[in-house]
This record gives C-alpha cells, structure tokens and sequence, in this order.
C-alpha cells in the first residue's frame, strides 16, 4: 500500500489539524453518493478513508512513525494489503461509517449528506449482475425461453423478445444481488449475443437468404418450398430465373418495433448436378443457340 501521508498529500509533519483538512478535501471529491455510477472514484475514495483511519488515530500514526505497523495498520513484519485490511473486521471508516463522525459535528451541507449517507448503508440496494447470452438467429427472429446456470448450480430464466438485436441488453429486475438490511435486489442485465447463422442474415428488420434451385426450376419456373425463420413457405420461382434473382416473400422478417415485419429476400442460385450428368452434356452439346450467348460480354475488355 502506498505511504499513507502520500495518499493524502501531506507532510509526515504535519498536524492532526492539517491531516483531517486534508482528508475532507479529498473525501468532498471522491465521495461515492457525490460520484454515482464511477467505481474508480469509489475505490480512490476507500484508499483515502484508509489512509485517514490510520493517521486520523493518533496511537496508530505513531506506531506507524516508529515502523511498528505498516500501511495497513498491521504489525510488521507480517504483509498485508489494502483490500485484505478493508475486508477484515477491523474498524474502517468506509466499511461502517465510522470514519465520517468527524463530519457529524459539522453543520455545513456535505455533512448532512454524511449522515444521510451513514442511515443509508444499512439498506443499500444490491448490485447489478451482469450475464452473456448467446443465442441462434432463429431466435432472435421468432423469440425463446432461455435458462442460465450459474456455478453455484443456481439458473435464471430468460424471455427473448421476438425480433431482439445483437449486443442488446435485457434487463430483469430484482434478479441481481441481494442488498443489506432492507435494501432491494439488485437487476440482472443479459447481454443477448446472437450467433451467426449458416444460411440467414440480417440487416435492419429484413432477413436474407441464398438459396440454390436447379436449372430446370431456373429455365422452367416452379414453386419451391423456401425456409424461413417462422418455418417454411411456398414460393414461386420465375421461369428463366438466373443466379442472383432475388425474390421478395412480404412479412417474413424480423419483428418491427412499430408493428409488423420487416421482409425476407431470397436470392436464387442455379446449381447444376455435382455429378457428371451425360443427358445434360448431350443437350448443351447440341444446344446452338446457347454456344453464340455470351454471358461476359458486358465485362469483356
């Protein structure tokens, strides 16, 4: 731990007067109901109480002065650090409250917010618990029932939303932490993380697939069924469709904050046998109009 007269910014002479001047100062700056929500403000302000519960106490300072105890108020040569000291039950002014009595003879406003503070900790609310969940893209579209298991074998069950983003926060409330005395549980925030999907995307509320059809369903047209996130659908293919045809089916995307669905685009790709085919071979052979087409002409320098 660091020198306790560094901490507070004072000099190992300076006097009992000077070393509580020092510590109000630092304590009016640091305090956490003056810093909500900032736990580095939080912990500077555990540091300071610790320093100022050592050399606010006039036996200890001098013990401390003649090397007797260390920074963390423990006999030497044994070494302990600050947060073992803080989580000992010892006396620490940030841990009962104990440190801000010599705020409680002062009238000025940091020090009513003091004493509100000290009736305060006995019901302090529980923190909020933080979790990722994954979750496959289908459901994230139709929405799920999910469970978390925790270490301690405890679970959690979680609603997801219908139409939920990833990355988005779902938060449950009073399913965090219990709070001290009559304090309330602490929220739990679920992090949906979304996994990618091997045939869907997503962009904004409208879904996209790529889906293969035959050349015969290409030339010919025909009516295939075509998967969705809400299951499957009939949709009919154009005759003389080709690769990058895309095809809309209305309704069948993602839910839409103001009400409906977005659309799924289904993007066509002509897929030819992955075996030699001698029937097909025999017909592009003898097929003359198709040996005069040329398909790169556009891109052809």
């Amino acid at each position: 731990m660091k020198d306790p007269y560094e901490i507070l910014g004072v000099a190992p002479t300076a006097s009992a007067d000077d070393i509580q001047k020092a510590y109000r100062r630092l304590a009016k700056k640091l305090h956490p109901d003056l810093n909500p929500g900032n736990p580095e403000a939080e912990e500077k302000f555990k540091v300071v109480a610790g320093a100022y519960d050592l050399l606010g106490d006039a036996e200890k300072r001098k013990k401390f002065d003649n090397g007797e105890i260390d920074a963390a108020g423990a006999e030497r040569p044994t070494q302990n650090y600050y947060r073992d000291y803080a989580s000992s039950e010892q006396d620490h002014p940030y841990t009962d409250n104990s440190g801000f009595a010599d705020f409680m003879e002062s009238e000025d406003a940091f020090a009513e917010l003091l004493r509100r503070s000290a009736r305060a900790q006995a019901n302090r609310r529980g923190h909020d618990l933080e979790f990722r969940l994954p979750i496959e893209f289908i459901e994230s579209i139709a929405g799920a029932s999910k469970r978390l298991t925790f270490s301690d074998g405890g679970t959690l069950d979680v609603a997801i939303p219908p139409g939920i983003t990833d990355g988005q926060v779902l938060r449950l409330r009073g399913k965090g932490a219990p709070g001290s005395g009559k304090g309330d549980f602490g929220d739990a925030l679920i992090e949906v993380e979304i996994k990618p999907d091997r045939f869907f995307t997503r962009q904004g509320d409208d879904v996209y697939l790529e889906l293969p059809v035959t050349l015969a369903e290409a030339v010919l047209g025909a009516r295939i069924k075509v998967p969705t996130p809400t299951g499957a659908v009939t949709m009919a293919v154009p005759k003389g469709s080709n690769t990058g045809t895309t095809l809309r089916l209305r309704g069948k995307g993602a839910p839409r904050h103001a009400g409906g669905y977005g659309d799924q685009f289904v993007k066509l790709k002509v897929m030819l046998p992955k075996e030699p085919n001698p029937e097909l071979e025999a017909f592009a052979s003898g097929w003359e109009s198709g040996k005069t087409y040329n398909p790169r002409e556009e891109v052809t320098p």
